[in-house]
């Protein structure tokens, strides 16, 4: 079901928003962890070095995928939220036709440079050959993530959490399921970690798109123009999508680029430390997914609401989504901190390896500055929300320069140690000037100015016409 998040107490709003989307990242989650536990636990550590050395690569596509959830549903709140009915079912097909040609460029391109980028991060010899196959496959199944994603940021931005949610449980139990059979039964190694990510987000994109369109045809009433039939594909709204969802593909690329280059310096470390890197990172991931998902549900509830205008709620949707944040990460970073030996397990056996040691190291070096990126992370949810992108995408390049820049210089002097520190410094500043924008509120100055401006013209327009 949609719902409006312009209505009722932000704070109990946002909380039932998120909840569902919270346990959507579980599940994705267990789609993304899943392949890195099997590897190391029901393999060996070289295949699990092979999934992580494809890592950084498969992330520049998901990138893409999520800057393209995050950035089309700002756009679909907003009409969501105006009440403008037709212009959200325009979008949306609008949406959908751009992502599928988007998927299939993208699919050649990836499979096109594959050996050229694996080669680029200093993938280790030993592991060549595997991560290479592993990489081929996800790139093959790229389309389906893509979609996908771009289904669930639409029916968030509808105000429904909860169907992603079903279709991920089911999917993400189908994908666990079949990496055991592919691995365990068939043999098939990590090629067949990769299968069952590709069959299990195949069929959960098919099912997504059917239930939104039937979605879609069942919401009526609103603001309507009845004097134009619903266009399937409209340049316009698509030029106004590219102008939130470029800077949030750009966003979520650049840090995924970023990690390449560090990845490439981890590389040369060999492959205990691309391993316990490898473990380490993914538990990282899963903190950082989670408040980047919670932040997500506040940027389609600052849209809603500037659509509604009811600019006043957004401070209080703020406050809401940073009490959550605090309680996501408290026991996370408590137990990364105290036990993170413990942690790494999920992923590895030996316990006094150096792939180990190297885990541990990262673990305790950027845990204490979760709550740095997190307040960065919400900020730069308001600046999203409110199509400030400018704003935006400075706090992005500034995380990006530091952290890449900071690794090169740090890594001859430090070893791993200088590249583990780039995080936290790159964090602290970018969370610095995604605070002061947001405080400033300039954000909000931009935005009238912006849509006032629009209006403006639409008057002009109108005017004309009428004369």
């Amino acid at each position: 079901m949609v719902k409006d998040l312009s209505e009722g107490k932000p704070f109990k709003v946002l909380f039932l928003f998120a909840l569902p989307l919270l346990g959507s990242v579980v599940f994705q989650q267990m789609y993304n962890m899943a392949d890195t536990i099997i590897a190391g636990k029901a393999i060996n550590d070289n295949a699990l070095a092979a999934v992580g050395a494809s890592y950084p690569i498969t992330m520049i596509f998901m990138a893409v995928a999520l800057g393209c959830n995050l950035g089309c549903s700002v756009i679909v709140s907003r009409f969501f939220g105006q009440k403008h009915y037709r212009e959200v079912k325009e979008s949306v097909s609008t949406i959908l036709i751009s992502v599928a040609v988007l998927g299939v460029v993208m699919t050649g391109a990836g499979i096109a440079l594959g050996n050229v980028l694996m080669q680029a991060v200093n993938t280790p010899a030993v592991v060549f050959d595997t991560a290479l196959a592993y990489l081929y496959i996800y790139i093959g199944g790229f389309i389906f993530v893509l979609l996908y994603n771009v289904c669930t940021g639409i029916f968030s931005a509808l105000g429904d959490s909860r169907t992603p949610l079903y279709f991920l449980i089911a999917s993400s139990l189908g994908n666990i399921g079949l990496d055991l059979l592919f691995v365990l039964a068939f043999g098939m190694g990590v090629p067949g970690l990769a299968w069952a990510t590709f069959i299990a987000q195949g069929m959960a994109a098919v099912l997504c798109i059917l239930t939104l369109i039937f979605r879609l045809r069942k919401l009526t009433g609103g603001i309507e123009d009845e004097d134009r039939k619903t266009r399937l594909f409209s340049k316009a709204l698509l030029i106004q999508m590219l102008a939130v969802a470029i800077p949030s593909v750009l966003q979520q690329s650049f840090i995924s680029v970023g990690n390449m280059f560090i990845q490439a310096l981890v590389n040369g470390h060999g492959e205990l430390v691309l391993a316990g890197y490898t473990a380490a990172v993914k538990l990282n991931t899963f903190v950082l997914t989670t408040i980047t998902t919670v932040s997500g549900a506040l940027s389609s509830f600052t849209a809603q609401n500037l659509g509604a205008r009811k600019p006043e709620r957004i401070k209080k949707g703020v406050l809401a989504t940073v009490i959550m944040s605090v309680c996501i990460l408290l026991p996370f970073s408590l137990f990364y901190l105290i036990f993170p030996q413990t942690a790494l397990l999920l992923f590895m056996d030996d316990v006094s390896g150096e792939a180990m040691a190297t885990g541990m190291q990262f673990l305790h070096i950027v845990t204490p500055f979760y709550i740095v990126v997190t307040l960065k992370l919400i900020c730069d949810a308001v600046l999203r929300g409110a199509e400030s992108m400018k704003l935006f995408m400075v706090t992005t390049f500034a995380d990006l320069l530091l952290r890449v820049v900071i690794c090169f210089i740090a890594n001859p002097f430090l070893g791993t140690m200088g590249l583990w520190i780039s995080w936290p410094i790159g964090w602290s500043i970018s969370a610095v000037i995604s605070i002061v924008f947001y405080l400033t509120g300039i954000w909000d100055k931009t935005r009238k100015d912006r849509f006032g401006r629009r209006r403006e013209n639409k008057n002009v327009v109108g005017e004309n016409k009428s004369n």
